[in-house]
């Protein structure tokens, strides 16, 4: 929201400076983001009246003028602009003038004396380009300074609203938030019924009573459309971010940006029939007075006659009936559109307008009719012309029930004590209507104030009135005490830090996924969709965190980033019988080489082993790895977790089919695992530390290929030998000596005793013991 501050003050006006007032209404929730002045700061330019008009003896192009600027001796200029005239009144620049890029002086133009300078708006910083002097009113007054003349010491404030706040999309609505935080006076326009000269109506039908609760309309005949707008009224308009498009829409513009209420002007000639309010019908197209034909769908609401659309509701007229200079009679609209009629539809088409972003966000409903008397008011009094009857269709207004303010309440949630006298006159200055009984308010929120709904709005209001700044900064005082953390809980900065020394590198991705991506690479037919999506492309919910990891992966890989390994916290989603279920995972991707380049090592691509080993330091070496097939992975190369007897996750390489639909030149290793399964380590123990050497023995064995190492190891450790400190494989073979469909394995044993040496015969009995296990539950062979 951009305005004048000068227009606001002419509501309210507190004794305070502009970064003063700045200050309340940011404190106040209501953000200043810009406050800047409408002209840039130049000194000794005042108005100027050219009384006679010469040519320049040595120049074509140049003019000698004489200029009379309040001094009683007129000054000789010597000017260029074409558009100069005798009579015309423009700003004057004197000698020791300080414009924004020139500094004026007594000079010689061409052999002729000038005595200052006559100026453009590009000259005194209002303007980017000008082509001439600029032109001011005829009633200008001679040697007044510029500045007073035409209010440029004026600033302008720019509000950056929250949604909740469309009360304060008009300036009465800022000057209601101003004159509540500084207690000025609200001196608001006189808005009165205007007398009926003329008994013309249009019959008005609302078909969609639900969209359009209130419908006024008028006839006002006789208007001159070309009149010209009052320089006070483009001013402000311009000041506000509008340009001038003719006096009848400048005054539905001047009223929207005052009182915060859209309205439209039809050209009365260009209607046939009733005036009704209706849904589209399908096949209906519209062409907006942006020129854009737009084809209207059935949940748009229209303005229509019986020809057909005039209007898309609470957007944008339609150039069919739009007022032009030829117009006379005008069918003037003021309604209240609910916001769900309006929310988004706008932004569907593509161009949000004024009107829309107040009406969805809603507007003050008891206001219409006002609003329409404001505007016909200004047009009468610039166009002229005979006002007829209001039309006025109403139905089911929104409700204003009495919201529960408890001051006791109020007191604990900010932390002051507040009587019911201080809390009255805080009230009262937001003219919030009220009872009390026994300390508590019932308060009814006015028609504007769509924001208040709840016994916690009322709190806030109370503060941003008292003042955040009042509100004293206590210490809070609590009985502290350390709540119990299970020791075997780790927390997600462990994780996060396990991550980190892995040579990860954490990324935070939305929540929300392309749908494609999440039926194909997460195998979820049945995503979970978003209502109104912030992009096409992130429509659904995701179901796990791999599209977001892929996804930043291309982005790193179109960057030039050869070697990728990134991992994510997060929550996925999933829907069932039983309904929405969220649960926080930790996925990682790696790509490229598997160290970083350098001489002491020989580059090689990153694999599945290498991650599984990342996952196996994150488990503590507890997770257990059982291939099977997942539809995002390579058939050959993909693992479901196993950790404690429950499946946790997935690991593997990229299915090809994806690693070519995502070009990427290199294979991507990818896991995902439940956080909470990975928060549970078990608690270290105390073990004496031995004292005597270790005793090796390796043992070789020939199984078929389908005997998982993690079966052999399992079987050798279910032996539970006390003297076994490690088991480990240190070797596999394949090859000349082993029959085809066998493979070789070599395992180390270490065997060792707090409380003596280990013999000879000890560990080859503990060996034995390893090697008829694996003979007996694997069809191991002891190779020779």
């Amino acid at each position: 929201m951009k305005f004048s501050e000068s227009w606001l003050r002419t509501f309210a006006n507190p004794a305070l400076s502009s970064q003063e007032l700045a200050h309340v209404l940011t404190m106040a929730g209501l953000e200043v983001e810009a406050l800047e002045p409408v002209a840039p700061a130049f000194t000794r330019v005042v108005v100027g009246e050219v009384l006679t008009k010469e040519k320049h003896p040595d120049a074509d192009r140049l003019n000698v003028l004489s200029v009379a600027v309040g001094q009683g001796v007129p000054l000789q200029i010597v000017c260029g602009a074409q558009n100069v005239q005798v009579g015309m009144k423009a700003p004057c620049a004197l000698v020791g003038a300080q414009l924004p890029n020139l500094a004026i002086k007594q000079a010689k133009v061409r052999g002729v004396e000038s005595f200052g300078m006559m100026c453009s708006e590009k000259e005194l910083g209002l303007a980017e380009e000008s082509a001439g002097l600029m032109e001011l009113a005829a009633d200008a007054v001679v040697g007044q300074d510029i500045r007073t003349h035409l209010d440029l010491d004026d600033k302008l404030f720019t509000l950056k609203l929250t949604p909740n706040r469309s009360d304060c999309l008009s300036l009465v609505g800022v000057a209601r938030e101003v004159a509540a935080l500084t207690d000025a006076s609200l001196l608001l326009p006189t808005v009165a019924a205007m007398p009926v000269l003329q008994q013309e109506s249009r019959n008005v039908v609302v078909e969609a009573p639900d969209a359009c609760p209130r419908y006024c309309g008028r006839v006002v005949r006789g208007v001159n459309a070309t009149a010209p707008t009052p320089a006070w009224m483009k001013q402000r308009l311009e000041r506000c971010g509008l340009r001038s498009l003719g006096a009848v829409v400048d005054v539905t513009n001047y009223v929207l940006l005052e009182m915060g209420q859209p309205l439209h002007a039809f050209d009365l000639a260009k209607l046939s029939g009733d005036v009704r309010v209706r849904m589209a019908k399908p096949g209906e197209k519209l062409v907006l007075l942006n020129q854009q034909e737009v084809e209207l769908q059935p949940d748009m609401l229209v303005i229509a006659d019986d020809n057909g659309p005039l209007a898309l509701a609470g957007i944008m007229g339609g150039t069919a009936s739009a007022v032009s200079d030829t117009t006379a009679d005008i069918f003037l609209e003021s309604a209240f559109f609910t916001p769900a009629a309006i929310a988004g539809r706008a932004r569907r088409l593509g161009f949000p307008t004024d009107s829309s972003y107040r009406f969805e966000r809603g507007v003050d409903f008891a206001a219409t009719r006002a609003a329409q008397e404001r505007a016909t008011q200004l047009i009468v009094e610039i166009c002229g012309g005979a006002v007829g009857p209001v039309t006025e269709v109403t139905s089911s207004l929104p409700q204003r029930s009495p919201i529960c303010l408890r001051i006791q309440r109020a007191a604990d949630v900010l932390g002051i004590a507040l009587s019911e006298t201080e809390v009255s006159a805080l009230l009262r200055r937001l003219q919030l209507e009220f009872n009390i009984d026994h300390g508590v308010f019932a308060v009814t929120s006015p028609s504007y104030r769509f924001d208040l709904a709840i016994e916690e709005d009322l709190i806030e209001e109370v503060a941003r009135i008292y003042g955040y700044d009042a509100i004293p900064a206590l210490s809070p005082q609590a009985a502290a005490s350390m709540l119990p953390l299970p020791g075997s809980l780790r927390g997600a900065e462990v994780l996060r830090n396990l991550m980190a020394t892995a040579d990860y590198q954490e990324v935070i991705n939305y929540s929300f996924v392309d749908e494609q991506w999440e039926r194909g690479l997460q195998d979820n037919p049945h995503p979970i969709c978003l209502r109104n999506p912030i992009a096409s492309n992130l429509g659904v919910m995701r179901s796990g965190l791999w599209p977001g990891l892929l996804g930043t992966l291309m982005y790193n890989l179109n960057r030039k980033q050869e070697r990728v390994r990134l991992f994510e916290i997060g929550v996925a989603f999933a829907s069932d019988n039983s309904g929405l279920a969220e649960t926080t995972k930790l996925a990682g991707l790696s790509y490229g080489d598997a160290v970083p380049e350098q001489w002491g090592e020989a580059a090689r691509e990153v694999d599945f082993f290498d991650v599984k080993g990342d996952i196996e330091r994150l488990t503590g070496g507890r997770a257990r790895f059982e291939a099977a097939q997942h539809p995002a992975l390579h058939p050959g190369q993909s693992a479901q977790v196993w950790l404690d007897g429950s499946n946790i996750g997935w690991l593997g390489v990229l299915h090809p089919r994806w690693q070519q639909q995502y070009e990427l030149p290199r294979s991507t290793v990818l896991f995902e695992l439940e956080l909470a399964a990975l928060r549970n380590m078990a608690l270290p123990s105390f073990a004496e530390v031995p004292k005597f050497p270790p005793v090796r023995r390796d043992i070789a064995i020939v199984v078929d290929e389908g005997v998982s190492v993690r079966t052999l190891l399992d079987v050798m450790r279910a032996e539970k030998l006390g003297v076994i400190e490690e088991i480990a494989l240190f070797d596999q073979y394949r090859g000349k000596g082993v029959d085809p469909g066998k493979k070789s394995l070599a395992f180390l044993v270490l065997m060792q005793d707090t409380q003596r040496t280990l013999t000879d015969d000890e560990a080859d009995v503990a060996v034995s013991q390893l090697v008829a296990a694996m003979v007996r539950q694997c069809g191991a062979v002891l190779r020779s």
